[in-house]
């Protein structure tokens, strides 16, 4: 399918990342939008002095590396003018229909194709039924996730997005098989990307793995102090209690989540994951003397009490990279030793809450919604969802102030901070 111009929403290093993998391999005009904030206009000005021009690096990866220059960067979504056949979005899911309807398709008349680049559960059937609200013929196409591992570097005073890893696989689904899947599966495939074509959009979004495995690790009592601490943490988001959150608790509460989502997938006509072949194949394997693959494949058949302690196994398996080169005293690469990112206020006084685990709290309020109009209990998602919400209000009312882009929803309570 030719590609004429492709606007990115977001001006993230996904979006950056994604704007040089579409001109390289679509050979497409690519422009940028974002929301107008300080981060945007702290971008356009790098741009404009840099010629719009914006790299990415990705070793041994060519689709993934060079420079193109941007047709457009856009400021908010005022001028946007009817030249784009494909958007994508690089944003996080929950913000999709804010974007959609900033964006006024109805005046957009060229756009064949919207691309949800890390698309949330239930994000196609939102976005699709708001395009049909404005009587448009677009194909709207769900990513499980973001294809790789995306950070920006200052190099020389020039702003990289570089890319150290990409993902084993990646799930897409269509909302209408209109044909333009195939050519973002050619495009993440020309770049070394494996991707795999789903039935319907549910089976590709419920495979993303931060869905079951971030809730019950990162809005549980630990981890939240650890986020709202005014001291920095030394603790470890990956590493057993006391060290980080993994615990026999939350590793009971990730198979309870596991099988809530399982129940709603089902529901909507989806095929739910196996979640500890999904963890070991899908992303992160471990040694078979540590895991056999008998208990892997059977893990959604086995009693409850095996597949926490079989989960617990997995976890205390990747403490270390299993399959790191020991250095000369015996030591293996310290995998798990990720530290949590904390809350930070801006210059004007608001405050951050990081994106683990506000992006996490939002997706569990689109899960539970679609379980709510599906019919389906979701005792365990709503506990998460109480958990942090208690948490922020009770660091809100200490500390002050604003948070930014947080809206709380309890059971018909709305609470808006910002």
């Amino acid at each position: 399918m030719n590609k004429e111009h492709t606007l990115i929403i977001g001006a993230g290093p996904a979006a950056i990342q994604t704007a040089v993998l579409v001109a390289n391999g679509w050979r497409s005009k690519v422009s940028i939008l974002n929301r107008n904030d300080s981060y945007s206009r702290s971008v356009q000005n790098h741009l404009e002095q840099k010629g719009r021009v914006i790299k990415s690096i990705a070793e041994n990866r060519p689709f993934l590396s060079g420079q193109v220059q941007i047709s457009h960067f856009y400021n908010g979504y005022s001028d946007v003018n009817n030249q784009f056949d494909t958007i994508i979005l690089s944003v996080p899911s929950y913000s999709y229909k804010e974007v959609i309807h900033q964006l006024k398709l109805d005046n957009l008349k060229k756009v064949t194709t919207i691309i949800l680049l890390s698309a949330g559960f239930g994000s196609n059937r939102e976005v699709k039924n708001l395009v049909d609200e404005v009587n448009r013929e677009i194909e709207v196409i769900s990513l499980s996730t973001y294809y790789a591992a995306t950070k920006f570097k200052l190099v020389d005073d020039v702003l990289f997005a570089y890319t150290k890893a990409v993902k084993k696989r990646v799930y897409l689904a269509t909302s209408n098989n209109g044909g333009e899947i195939d050519s973002v599966k050619g495009l993440l495939e020309d770049a070394g990307i494996r991707t795999v074509v789903m039935e319907n959009s549910i089976n590709a979004e419920c495979r993303n793995i931060t869905t079951y495995v971030h809730p019950p690790f990162f809005i549980n009592e630990f981890s939240m102090n650890e986020i709202l601490a005014e001291e920095p943490s030394v603790k470890s988001l990956y590493k057993l209690y006391p060290e980080g959150p993994i615990t026999q608790e939350t590793v009971r509460i990730m198979v309870k989540l596991w099988k809530e989502i399982s129940a709603l997938v089902k529901e909507l006509g989806g095929e739910p994951i196996n979640l500890l072949q999904f963890l070991n194949d899908d992303n992160y394997p471990v040694h078979e003397v540590s895991l056999s693959r008998s208990d892997i494949d059977d893990f959604p058949v086995l009693d409850t009490v095996k597949q926490e302690y079989l989960l617990y196994i997995r976890y205390s398996s990747i403490l270390i990279d299993p399959f790191s080169e020991p250095d000369e005293s015996g030591a293996y690469f310290d995998f798990s030793k990720v530290p949590y990112k904390q809350v930070t206020q801006m210059v004007n006084g608001d405050w951050i809450i990081p994106r683990i685990p506000l992006e996490d709290y939002k997706n569990l309020l689109m899960i539970y919604q679609v379980g709510k109009e599906s019919g389906i209990s979701m005792p365990q998602t709503l506990m998460l969802i109480k958990l942090f919400e208690r948490k922020v209000k009770n660091w809100q009312v200490l500390k002050g102030g604003v948070v930014r882009d947080l809206e709380l929803h309890t059971m018909g309570e709305r609470n808006t901070f910002a």
